[in-house]
């Protein structure tokens, strides 16, 4: 038995080493990355291509797909036992908001919730202090292994690029919300096609106190449970009426 490590950055990402390192702390653990950054592959699975895999030297295990594919791959196929549960990360960056719906690093996380096990995505929101998101990562999985939380919920977790001892503390909190995201950039390519670069995200558009935004501004770990059932339940009998209408 062990802990399944994935994430979106890569197998060769920093944000993963710190983070197999800190939770080699609290049990065994198995990492299944991509063999390269998947950043914004949201949920994708590879259908239309086979699937490699390459052992490294560290013992982590490559795989020439989405973040999805590496922890399907992994449960399904590779782990001999079940692992106790899954965690994705340390993002290079934020999963705030309406981030959520395209990050790989949370779908990873689903993916080992759609599989029945506990599952956690953790972000650091920057590029420095990964130790700082470890440490809360280590903190957490322990928490969880002992006083487990119903399985159906993902838990996203976003970590202040600062040094430990300055973060203030834990705070559970609802997901913001953006602005539409930035216009499309064009340009043209050395062989004079056109090309299109995706625009950078939205301006903040609720950052209220409770949202994720907010805890993090303020110098807080923001933990959100995101549900896997997407269904707009409360709007079941509506929808029943409008159809009727």
């Amino acid at each position: 038995m062990s802990l399944l490590i994935s994430n979106d950055d890569g197998v060769y990402a920093p944000g993963l080493k710190a983070l197999v390192e800190a939770l080699k702390e609290v049990d065994n653990v198995t990492v299944v990355a991509p063999d390269r950054n998947h950043s914004g592959a949201s949920n994708a699975l590879t259908l239309e291509n086979p699937l490699r895999i390459q052992t490294l030297e560290n013992e982590f295990v490559a795989v020439s797909g989405t973040p999805t594919d590496c922890v399907h791959l992994a449960l399904n196929e590779l782990c001999q036992l079940p692992p106790k549960m899954v965690v994705s990360g340390i993002n290079a960056g934020a999963n705030m908001g309406d981030d959520v719906l395209y990050s790989g690093t949370v779908a990873a996380a689903m993916e080992g919730r759609f599989l029945g096990l506990p599952a956690m995505a953790v972000s650091l929101v920057g590029k420095l202090h990964y130790q700082s998101a470890a440490q809360y990562a280590q903190i957490l999985v322990e928490k969880l292994l002992l006083n487990p939380l119903p399985q159906d919920q993902v838990l996203n977790v976003n970590v202040p690029d600062l040094p430990f001892e300055k973060i203030k503390g834990v705070k559970v909190t609802r997901l913001g919300k953006r602005h539409q995201a930035e216009m499309i950039e064009t340009g043209i390519d050395p062989r004079g096609r056109d090309i299109f670069w995706v625009g950078p995200p939205g301006k903040i558009a609720d950052a209220g106190e409770g949202t994720d935004f907010h805890a993090i501004e303020h110098g807080y770990v923001s933990i959100t449970p995101l549900k896997v059932d997407l269904t707009a339940t409360e709007q079941l009998d509506n929808l029943i009426n409008w159809l009727n209408i």
